[in-house]
């Protein structure tokens, strides 16, 4: 006789979320299961709600756990709930639409478990106009050979050129070897834009530490130990693991926000589904008042235009 799959009922808010095959493995280092992820992100609700909040994102979906296949989810797949709400994004080297999860609610991201979502990638920009961005990523992104302890120094100076030029950074591990940090601004400007403010940023960075970044366009003719401000991460439909995404490897790393002056001593190991829940009921989310702290893009700008008269600037990806 057939026995019908365990499943699990989460009670978010208004709203019942099922979770099906709750006890299935998704991180092999450990053994959490899939109900072990939705109770982490119910551990930090606000804090991925804030930082998902009516932007387009992909979801990364591993059906069979981390271990097993990755699938890229741009569309929001079919049978959602009503309550779970989606923008339209057009794409257009396709000439084609898409219409993607648009996170409002924590039962919008326990739905996207129970779809086997482990890690949440969002766009830069939110609803009201996908073309016009709110956020600029800092994306400090070391090449093989290079240590950590350098990812931290070259944050050392991104945090000294963002004083000097009035702007509040909010880092946060990568879950990986890198770093972000991510920067409110207002939706003046399209990615164009954006992504020339940050070259230029990324310019100044390595201007100040040219033994620690390079910023060669080939991947490959960069030297192996250097650090890469990856500024074409604030490309058009380039999307980066959210503050508070879990990560697709065996240990369940998080994406963490962090406090400056906690990057000294933090490793990116420090912090998985097993150790953030207990870290967010202390401290909370450290991304609360992102929005509070806009900065408008006229300086690196300024400093764009200056740079492109004497450089040449390298094509999107």
């Amino acid at each position: 006789m057939a026995t019908t799959p365990p499943r699990y009922e989460f009670e978010v808010g208004d709203r019942v979320v099922k979770i099906s095959n709750p006890d299935r493995v998704y991180f092999s280092a450990r053994g959490e299961t899939k109900l072990d992820l939705a109770r982490y992100y119910l551990s930090v609700a606000d804090g991925i709600v804030n930082a998902l909040y009516h932007r387009p994102c992909m979801m990364h979906r591993f059906p069979d756990g981390v271990d097993g296949e990755k699938v890229h989810q741009k569309r929001l797949p079919k049978g959602a709930p009503d309550w779970v709400e989606t923008v339209r994004v057009h794409f257009p080297r396709y000439n084609r639409f898409a219409d993607e999860l648009c996170v409002s609610h924590p039962a919008d991201v326990i739905w996207a478990v129970q779809m086997s979502t482990v890690e949440f990638h969002p766009w830069n920009s939110r609803r009201d106009d996908t073309e016009k961005p709110d956020e600029w990523r800092i994306d400090l992104d070391p090449m093989p050979d290079a240590v950590y302890a350098d990812v931290r120094r070259v944050s050392t100076v991104v945090h000294e050129v963002l004083d000097e030029l009035g702007a509040v950074g909010y880092p946060k591990t990568s879950g990986g070897k890198g770093l972000h940090i991510y920067v409110r601004i207002p939706p003046d400007h399209g990615f164009t834009d954006v992504r020339r403010a940050a070259l230029a940023f990324a310019r100044e960075i390595e201007r100040r530490a040219p033994d620690l970044v390079d910023l060669t366009w080939w991947r490959k003719d960069r030297r192996p130990d250097s650090i890469f401000v990856d500024y074409n991460q604030n490309a058009r439909d380039h999307t980066i693991a959210s503050a508070y995404s879990v990560r697709g490897t065996p240990e369940g790393r998080v994406s963490a926000p962090l406090a400056w002056d906690e990057i000294a001593d933090a490793e990116p190991g420090d912090f998985t589904i097993a150790t953030m829940p207990a870290r967010y009921a202390e401290i909370g989310d450290l991304h609360y008042d992102i929005d509070d702290h806009p900065y408008p893009l006229d300086t690196l700008l300024d400093w764009a235009a200056r740079d492109e008269t004497k450089l040449e600037t390298p094509p999107e990806e």
